[in-house]
């Protein structure tokens, strides 16, 4: 096996011609949305606009931030006023402050936390903090775990691994460790009770309350209970990366290359991650939002690792950007949609329709974004 710089080397200029496709078509969609918060995308491909229906979805904050990473890399600023733009827009979802879940960090964290350590702008710097003390305050002490939503504080959910990273950013910011004690805690009982020995996921953990202790597993958004959600596989693995860079804490580590060891087994026939791993065979149904993440975890793990060990890991990341660019992409810049095939959940008696699949999704351009930006040298991390 390559190096992981060997792999990187040979595959920069490709990440280069793919960026540069990135770049012609999301200088466009950038103006053209500039006033929205767009989750998914119409028949012709055009953007929807949460801002008026649901300001608190928790897809919010994907797509300013992705204009984010875009203009730390190009210096365009049309790029950087589409993302303070994204923000104002966020500020609709505070008077439903009741409503918002664990899921803060995924809006305000990648977007508020961003533009801060780009611009040093203190406005963005309050809202980050607010919402880190938002999702201290789901904490179940005793239980020591983040509760997911507010009308079910018994159960934890894998996703919550990606919205740490606001409460490491806190205790960094502030001094305090109040928040990074939270998180670890919380990281500690997924790496207990969410992680199979196989290194599969469990989406849903259903607990006791006053110990902690697992009532009951669910399937969440994947076939059943038992099965592997393909994007909870993907939060784990990233999420648990992303833990180890905070706390340098090796079980963390462990954990995330005993995900990436599992997604990598699950979908080496075409690199193309189904929804659900466990799901029977027909029909096939993929998710790109789960590939994107994955991607990304995966190269953040290669580089924490010796350069040899990491290779297999940057092999695997740079095989699912290759396998998503053939299947997936669309770089048209004449429609607002980069990534299709993105799936909301298993169609689980529901239709597909129902269940979102095989639809745009804005955070899988998010993460494809990520990722190339990763391999071309980016240390721009929002996380």
């Amino acid at each position: 096996m390559k190096t992981y710089k060997q792999i990187l080397d040979e595959n920069r200029q490709w990440a280069e011609e793919i960026f540069a496709k990135i770049d012609n078509k999301m200088s466009a969609v950038a103006l053209r949305s500039r006033d929205k918060l767009p989750s998914t995308a119409d028949e012709n491909g055009i953007h929807n606009d949460m801002k008026d229906t649901d300001p608190q979805w928790w897809t919010n904050g994907f797509f300013g931030s992705m204009n984010l990473l875009l203009y730390e890399h190009t210096g365009n600023e049309e790029y950087l006023k589409t993302a303070k733009s994204s923000e104002k827009l966020l500020d609709l979802a505070m008077p439903k402050l009741d409503k918002l879940n664990h899921d803060v960090g995924f809006m305000w964290h990648i977007l508020s936390g961003g533009l801060y350590k780009l611009t040093g702008d203190m406005n963005s710097r309050t809202r980050n903090l607010f919402m880190a003390c938002h999702l201290s305050a789901r904490y179940v002490y005793g239980g020591d775990y983040i509760s997911a939503w507010p009308s079910s504080p018994k159960y934890s959910i894998i996703d919550c691994m990606m919205n740490l990273p606001i409460l490491y950013w806190a205790s960094e910011e502030i001094g305090d460790d109040r928040f990074k004690r939270i998180a670890i805690a919380h990281a500690d009982m997924t790496e207990r009770q969410h992680i199979r020995d196989d290194g599969s996921v469990i989406h849903i953990v259903e607990h006791d309350r006053d110990t902690g202790e697992t009532i009951k597993t669910h399937g969440g958004q994947g076939y059943e209970d038992g099965s592997s959600w393909s994007r909870g596989q993907s939060w784990a693995l990233y999420g648990f990366i992303i833990s180890y860079i905070h706390t340098k804490d090796e079980r963390y580590l462990n954990a995330a290359k005993r995900v990436a060891n599992y997604f990598i087994a699950a979908c080496t026939d075409d690199w193309l991650p189904r929804i659900d791993f466990r799901a029977p065979a027909e029909p096939v149904y993929y998710d790109s939002t789960a590939a994107g993440c994955a991607a990304c975890g995966l190269i953040e793990l290669a580089k924490a690792l010796p350069e040899n060990e990491g290779g297999m890991y940057m092999n695997g990341a740079v095989n699912i950007l290759r396998a998503m660019t053939e299947k997936f992409s669309n770089f048209d810049p004449s429609n607002d949609t980069m990534i299709l095939y993105g799936s909301g959940r298993y169609p689980v008696n529901c239709t597909p329709e129902r269940a979102s699949v095989h639809k745009y999704l804005v955070y899988a351009d998010f993460y494809y974004t990520e990722a190339i930006l990763k391999l071309l040298g980016s240390e721009f991390f929002v996380w």
